[in-house]
């Protein structure tokens, strides 16, 4: 099919002021505008069983955007939500994506980026060879979107990166293992929790009750609290839960609290869960607690001192607790699981194309800390030029307004059409960008996340 022409920035602005000046035309049917044509829905299977959609605006503009989804149901998305794929249509985008391999696990790391690719042929058949393409990830799909990012071979021109897991598989499963034995082992000593090596859904879940429930009996000591803020220093967890304004610095009781928040409502719970689904897809467990070194772990985190001054507080020895955390640490990774990871389930090997990730600052299911470990990475390739980090200044995951997203199109759109990043990635720019659209507000902020805390890297 032939290649629909892109309108310019130019274009549409003629478009528009023909539309203000021109004399009104005398008669009835001119006296109507009609409405906009809905957009073409299209629908298909790829060769692995995976479904992918896509939609095309009437006034397609020649960009596409393929978006891939997050960790869940292996369902084919093509927006992070309705509201963002509204105004992405409105502006004249056209959007895919796919569902990755229905038969897997939700962990769809082996089949995603290979589905994702599939979709950009797929689409080209179904509606027209796009002019150009930029790919979108969100969450888990953030690790897809780097992948493309890095393996783009012409195939897209740009990324965008939404709370992307880019750390990779191997992190994630390291410093939630550590978090969880700090758990077990300081408030459920004696107890034989299994961590790791779920056989089923129901035996993560039996798991990641027993540490809620701990948590939520320790929160009524300052010993118990202590030792939470531990473990969440390990789980590299933000100290914002709720509130207009994160907790004052040094305010480290608040910190707890919040952290305690994300614990007791249900954090624990979807890391076991995932934990299940990780091991399913890697043939095994790809995360180990042995020979770690758990006070040179903590120094490492920028929430060290808060876990002193609860230690202090409390009367414990910090240093015990620590010595027994390294004595006890006795699980190993599976060898064959860990490469598994390390060939699907990683990223930041370098980049191809540019990449412009955003991320919350307190994002309690995937680190901020994880885009400083993905930079290193990428400056390590030599790529760095290609790479621009931006943060929100809002708690929760991949808790994005529709004029943060949008705001990161049009920066990601002036980097292809001029070949120049400027200032368009710059916080106070894409905040004044994002306002601009009298959408539904921004929070852009300059910020700069601390080490992530379990890297074995």
């Amino acid at each position: 099919m032939p290649v629909r022409p892109k309108r310019t920035l130019v274009s549409l602005a003629a478009a528009v002021l023909l539309a203000v000046t021109a004399p009104a035309v005398t008669g009835t049917a001119a006296a109507r505008p009609q409405p906009a044509a809905p957009p073409q829905h299209f629908t298909g299977t790829l060769a692995d069983g995976a479904a992918w959609i896509a939609d095309v605006p009437a006034d397609w503009n020649g960009t596409l955007l393929l978006f891939a989804h997050g960790f869940g149901p292996t369902v084919a998305a093509n927006a992070p939500s309705p509201a963002v794929r509204d105004r992405l249509l409105a502006e004249g985008y056209a959007l895919a994506g796919s569902s990755y391999d229905p038969a897997g696990s939700w962990w769809a790391l082996s089949s995603a980026e290979r589905d994702q690719f599939a979709t950009i042929e797929a689409f080209g058949r179904a509606a027209g060879r796009p002019e150009r393409t930029i790919s979108v990830g969100q969450s888990m799909g953030g690790l897809v979107n780097a992948q493309i990012a890095r393996d783009a071979d012409g195939r897209v021109d740009g990324a965008l990166g939404f709370c992307g897991l880019v750390a990779g598989g191997i992190d994630l499963s390291n410093y939630q293992l550590d978090a969880e034995h700090a758990l077990a082992r300081l408030l459920l000593p004696g107890e034989q929790l299994k961590l790791v090596d779920f056989a089923s859904p129901a035996e993560a879940t039996a798991t990641a009750d027993r540490l809620t429930a701990a948590v939520k009996a320790a929160q009524t000591t300052p010993q118990g609290r202590a030792r939470i803020a531990l473990a969440a220093a390990y789980l590299n967890l933000p100290p914002w839960h709720s509130g207009a304004t994160p907790p004052p610095r040094h305010d480290e009781v608040a910190h707890e609290e919040q952290q305690y928040a994300w614990l007791a409502q249900g954090v624990l719970n979807f890391i076991e869960f995932g934990r299940y689904h990780i091991e399913q897809a890697v043939g095994g467990n790809p995360s180990g607690t042995k020979g770690v070194d758990y006070a040179r772990l903590l120094a490492a985190s920028a929430h060290a001192p808060q876990v002193r001054a609860l230690y202090r507080t409390a009367g414990l020895d910090l240093g015990a607790d620590l010595a027994t955390l390294t004595r006890d640490a006795h699980i190993t990774a599976d060898p064959a699981a860990v490469r598994t990871a390390q060939r699907t389930s990683t990223a930041g090997q370098g980049l191809d194309v540019p990449l412009l990730n955003v991320h919350n600052i307190a994002d309690q299911l995937v680190p901020v800390e994880q885009e400083n470990a993905f930079a290193d990475r990428v400056r390590a390739a030599a790529d760095a030029p290609l790479l621009r980090q931006a943060y929100v200044a809002r708690p929760g995951h991949c808790a994005f307004t529709t004029a943060e997203y949008v705001a990161a199109v049009h920066a990601m759109e002036h980097r292809l059409d001029t070949g120049r990043w400027d200032d368009r990635a710059q916080p106070h720019v894409l905040q004044r960008a994002a306002v601009e659209l009298g959408l539904d507000g921004a929070a852009y902020v300059p910020y700069r996340p601390g080490e992530l805390v379990g890297s074995r890297r």
